[in-house]
């Protein structure tokens, strides 16, 4: 199968590319425009295969996505291109909305118009597999919230959007084009909403790269308000390995949701960090004390949760990784790739504080 992988140089659509080279006999299509956090760097153990090819392309561009289609010849579409920074999002979000909706109608419709130029039996295998996130639900209650002994609620496939950020909002808007495309074009639609994502090659303007990082430098450990978000945290590599299961197996129409298992607050993950560098690499006083706590990101959603139990009824996959041997991988996987960690951040970004406080937001 030759899969288009969409998005494919960041760093949840790396880590698909590479499970799919190294894990499978499919190719690999990998369209990308290498914005900021784009990096082919992610890729060099795998881009001398001749099973891979790159086109860098910006999905907002119909015309070069006809001439990738038309010479490609795809079987699947991966769809991971996104703008994906909720802090970002807030203080610029017209970005998120050309590249999160504009950027999928328009693949949506490059993908419509060569699928009908395919046979019936090459157009009931073809699939538009489209990655999206959890946060399009909103939030849930947060364990402070709810009477001792009671039991927490978790995303569902069902559960209604309720998007909280300008970000979400425009992964929520795609969300909805895909199954209107399904529905109204009969294109063969599957979608994804996943937890939050950790791993390697993870750019360093996300809360866990950040703070490796900055805590290898010495430098202050930012957390939000108090730390008590709470995140269900996914290992990439996990996910990579869920998306393509359902790109294989799942069923057109179906939603499935993808998680692991693993709610932290956000103060825990950090805290986490600190206790792992502090055996991998001492120093005299432990990391724990660089931690600072900065005024909240406006909206900030309390508490995510997916229940994936229906990837695993219907699909056969749970995480391999617990919270602990991921995140020890993670940190790990930081301290032996300095030159990449310092090539991404050759550009504008310096691991400054992103989204800038919006005056009488909640």
């Amino acid at each position: 199968m030759k899969i288009l992988v969409t998005g494919g140089a960041g760093f949840i659509g790396s880590a698909v590319v590479r499970h799919i080279i190294n894990n499978t006999s499919d190719s690999v299509v990998n369209v990308d425009k290498l914005t900021y956090a784009g990096n082919l760097e992610s890729l060099v153990n795998i881009e001398s295969s001749e099973r891979y090819s790159f086109e860098k392309v910006d999905i907002c561009d119909r015309t070069e996505l006809n001439r990738v289609f038309t010479e490609h010849r795809p079987d699947a579409v991966m769809h991971l291109a996104a703008e994906s920074h909720v802090d970002r999002s807030i203080t610029g979000p017209a970005a998120f909305i050309e590249t999160n909706i504009v950027g999928t109608y328009n693949l949506l419709e490059a993908t419509r118009e060569y699928w009908t130029t395919l046979n019936d039996v090459a157009k009931n295998a073809f699939r538009f597999h489209h990655i999206s996130t959890d946060e399009v639900y909103g939030d849930l209650p947060h364990p402070d919230e709810m009477t001792k002994g009671s039991e927490l609620p978790m995303f569902l496939e069902t559960t209604s959007y309720a998007p909280s950020s300008p970000y979400s909002a425009s992964k929520a808007s795609s969300d909805h084009l895909v199954r209107a495309w399904l529905r109204t074009y009969g294109l063969p639609t599957i979608v994804t909403n996943c937890s939050n994502n950790y791993g390697p090659y993870h750019f360093p303007e996300k809360l866990i790269p950040l703070v490796i990082l900055n805590a290898l430098e010495g430098k202050s450990l930012p957390i939000y308000g108090k730390g008590d978000q709470i995140r269900d945290w996914l290992f990439v590599e996990d996910h990579a390995c869920a998306l393509y299961k359902v790109v294989t197996e799942g069923k057109v129409g179906e939603t499935y949701n993808i998680g692991g298992h693993n709610e932290k607050k956000n103060l825990e993950v950090v805290e986490t960090i600190c206790s792992i560098l502090d055996t991998l690499v001492p120093k005299e006083s432990a990391y724990s004390e660089l931690i600072t706590y900065v005024q909240d990101r406006p909206g900030h959603d309390r508490r995510y949760a997916i229940d994936s139990s229906k990837m695993q009824k219907e699909l056969g996959w749970t995480p391999v990784e617990t919270f602990e041997t991921g995140l020890r991988k993670t940190v790990q996987w930081y301290l032996d790739n300095s030159m990449w960690c310092k090539n991404v951040q050759d550009g504008s970004y310096q691991r400054e504080r992103l989204g800038v406080v919006i005056e009488g937001a909640k």
